[in-house]
């Protein structure tokens, strides 16, 4: 029993020490950092403040609905303070000293709720136009991933604006994982904006996307390539694709770069597109060939 006891504290003290490794770069925090599960609630709590009914237990009543929605907003500035709090204590400078500049973005955040609300009513409009399986809008917020993705966006990108570090990136991280649909909370994403089915779609950072959008699963909107700094490090410029209004891209196609896409366009599906697509373009792949007949395979 000494023995093990000797050989769990050996193992204790070189996951400790600061000193050794690959991993020396790696700050040890002083304090809590934003919580995962908390961040999960908190989640849970816009979701129902914003759409009453769907996410927690529905009332009939106007009444009702007012009160269950006072103590989400209640409940949820409580919680977004102490995580934008624990968010600043470590990983941001806070003029003024955290606690107050925590406070003071939490209110700002939570004013913002009902144009976050108007934003994503565009949205779920916009799936609901563009897929006849939808029967209705409430099927659309109660099963459609692309609804989901966009609530976390849509309030990751407020926070973000907002000048929250990390808590963005783990909010939209939570969505990411749940649906398999990542957009970067910096990216700037207009009105009635859709995604169908949604699995493997990649927003990047720096993407701008106009109004009337609509991707497909996995499209991939990235980087060409990095720019490096005097370090070699890459350097946060603009590198990924400019979707201008009214723009559909299928299954598959990948956009690479800080190109344009022009409006009213159509990308099809499977294509690799790193150059400028004029306005009112169709883009599709070259026609596939077929070298095998005998129904065999390759």
């Amino acid at each position: 029993m000494s023995m093990l006891i000797d050989t769990l504290k050996k193992i204790s003290d070189a996951l400790t020490r600061e000193d050794a490794g690959q991993d020396r770069f790696i700050p040890r925090p002083a304090r809590s950092l934003p919580n995962m599960n908390t961040t999960r609630e908190m989640m849970n709590l816009v979701k129902a403040a914003l759409f009453p009914g769907f996410f927690d237990e529905a009332d009939a009543s106007v009444h009702a609905t007012e009160l269950r929605v006072d103590v989400h907003v209640s409940r949820l500035y409580s919680l977004l303070d102490e995580q934008v709090y624990k968010s600043f204590c470590f990983f941001g400078e806070a003029p003024g000293g955290p606690g107050e500049l925590a406070s003071r973005l939490t209110l700002a955040f939570i004013e913002r709720l009902p144009e976050i609300k108007r934003l994503l009513s565009t949205d779920i409009r916009a799936v609901r136009d563009g897929d006849p399986a939808a029967t209705s809008h409430a099927e659309v917020i109660c099963c459609y991933p692309a609804v989901q993705a966009m609530i976390h966006y849509r309030v990751a990108h407020e926070l973000l604006l907002l000048g929250v570090p990390v808590l963005p990136r783990i909010i939209t991280e939570l969505a990411h994982s749940a649906t398999g649909i990542d957009i970067h909370p910096g990216a700037r994403v207009g009105e009635y904006f859709s995604i169908d089915h949604g699995t493997g779609v990649v927003i990047g950072e720096t993407c701008v996307i106009g109004n009337h959008v609509r991707l497909y699963q996995g499209v991939t909107l990235g980087a060409k390539s990095f720019t490096l700094d005097g370090e070699g490090l890459p350097m946060n410029v603009p590198r990924h694709p400019i979707i201008e209004d009214n723009v559909i891209i299928y299954s598959n196609s990948t956009i690479l770069g800080r190109i344009t896409i022009g409006h009213d366009s159509i990308i099809g599906g499977n294509v690799w597109q790193v150059r400028d697509v004029p306005p009112r373009s169709r883009v599709v792949q070259k026609r596939a060939t077929s070298a095998f007949t005998g129904g065999l395979g390759i």
